[in-house]
């Protein structure tokens, strides 16, 4: 079991790189939502070892695409922790190129977060849920580690990153395998009071919660909400200016990858 992350431990050792950052019917909503929008503003960083495939998924009964990014300087990425990505419901990973998530990953390493792997396969528009046979949940949980182990990924160090749908993947990851995970983030997670997030808050404790949401964004009253449900005050709750796409998203990218590094770097004891 990972070691226990204070508050404090987890915002100290991010707080040098958080500085540089800029911070700031559910189905219905969640597929409804506007597009991601143009790519991020990028930063002056090369991606590293960034790869696209296609591999069979036995728990979605279907190929899917798998990504992987490792921060430029660390070869293949062999022996680091992973963030798992959850795309919202108007991406897939074929769209983490044109966000630039790689180039973002070796900034915050350079700036002085430990560095750490991204891995993301296409979960669909199901909310991260099963839908009968389609159980993007379970890929994430059973087939994503296992591809990431393959590639030499140190698959035992695992946070979650999403956004929209994907932050509520993000958030209903975290509570069905409560301290599975070292850390979850989530930027404008779609949720709504009494859905399955917010009744399984609880569920929560023990893993540092990260939350970022634009003032523009109609999901910020309902992500507010849930940030006071926490069992736990969250390591981050930032509300700056900013809409439901990655113009605003891109800016808070910094400070949730400082947060994430963090709580991936101490070692298993």
């Amino acid at each position: 079991m990972a070691p226990t992350l204070t508050r404090r431990t987890l915002l100290g050792a991010a707080a040098g790189v958080a500085g540089a950052a800029v911070v700031g019917g559910l189905a219905a909503r969640q597929l409804a939502g506007p597009r991601p929008g143009p790519a991020p503003a990028l930063p002056d960083a090369p991606a590293g070892d960034e790869r696209l495939i296609r591999i069979a998924s036995g728990a979605r009964g279907r190929e899917v695409d798998f990504w992987t990014a490792v921060p430029d300087g660390y070869g293949d990425g062999r022996g680091l922790p992973v963030c798992l990505v959850l795309h919202g419901a108007s991406a897939t990973p074929r769209d983490y190129g044109r966000f630039g998530l790689a180039r973002f990953l070796t900034d915050a390493v350079r700036r002085g977060a430990p560095p750490f792997a991204l891995a993301g396969a296409t979960g669909g528009r199901l909310s991260w849920r099963a839908s009968g046979d389609d159980d993007p949940q379970r890929m994430v949980r059973e087939e994503v580690p296992t591809w990431c182990a393959r590639r030499g990924f140190d698959s035992s160090r695992l946070a979650v990153w999403g956004w929209s749908m994907g932050g509520f993947g993000a958030l209903l990851l975290a509570e069905t395998y409560p301290k599975w995970l070292r850390m979850a983030a989530a930027f404008s997670p779609a949720v709504s009071p009494g859905d399955a997030v917010f009744t399984g808050v609880d569920k929560l404790r023990g893993t540092p919660v990260g939350l970022w949401c634009g003032r523009q964004d109609n999901f910020l009253k309902d992500v507010r909400a849930l940030a006071r449900a926490l069992p736990e005050e969250p390591v981050r709750a930032a509300w700056a200016d900013g809409r439901h796409n990655f113009g605003y998203w891109g800016t808070v990218i910094p400070d949730a990858f400082a947060l994430i590094g963090a709580a991936l770097s101490p070692p298993r004891t």
